[in-house]
């Protein structure tokens, strides 16, 4: 029976390579010339720490953190920038989250999605991953396009397609 597998990962060594490059773009940049800048990526817990001098260059780390990993393929979605920034004496600092893995709440919206959309396919949440299989292939690709038409506020890759 066709069957493949929704997750929603972030790969460490593109992150990796995009906190590197954007830390080399802050260093090359006029505007942030005698400015304190510190990026540091978590590599256990997949965060990323900011700390700026003032609100306006946190926006702008926060722009080109976005743009070099939309540009190394990482999805914008896959960044958590809830927690609100906070002073630490002179500088101001933020951490941000990478949203690794589908969270429950994330799967079951999925799923009910897959449900509604009347498809011949069944959908089941295995960790942090949904498995989807059906009858054919062509059911189970209608579900990657309806997945990707639909905004569930994680990016989605799609794998282990069998046949």
């Amino acid at each position: 029976m066709p069957s493949f597998d929704i997750t929603s990962k972030v790969d460490l060594q593109l992150l990796d390579n995009t906190i590197n490059t954007v830390k080399k773009e802050i260093q090359g940049r006029f505007d942030f010339k005698d400015s304190p800048v510190i990026i540091e990526l978590n590599k256990k817990d997949f965060t990323i720490m900011l700390e700026v001098e003032s609100d306006m260059k946190m926006k702008q780390v926060i722009d080109i953190l976005i743009s070099r990993g939309m540009k190394q393929g990482i999805s914008a979605n896959a960044f958590d920038f809830e927690k609100d920034a906070y002073p630490s004496g002179k500088v101001i600092k933020k951490e941000v989250a990478v949203k690794n893995g589908l969270k429950q709440d994330n799967a079951k919206k999925i799923v009910k999605s897959i449900k509604d959309s009347g498809l011949k396919v069944q959908a089941a949440i295995m960790d942090t991953i949904i498995r989807v299989t059906g009858k054919k292939i062509d059911d189970l690709q209608a579900v990657i396009k309806l997945c990707n038409e639909q905004d569930f506020g994680v990016p989605l890759q799609f794998e282990n397609m069998k046949s």
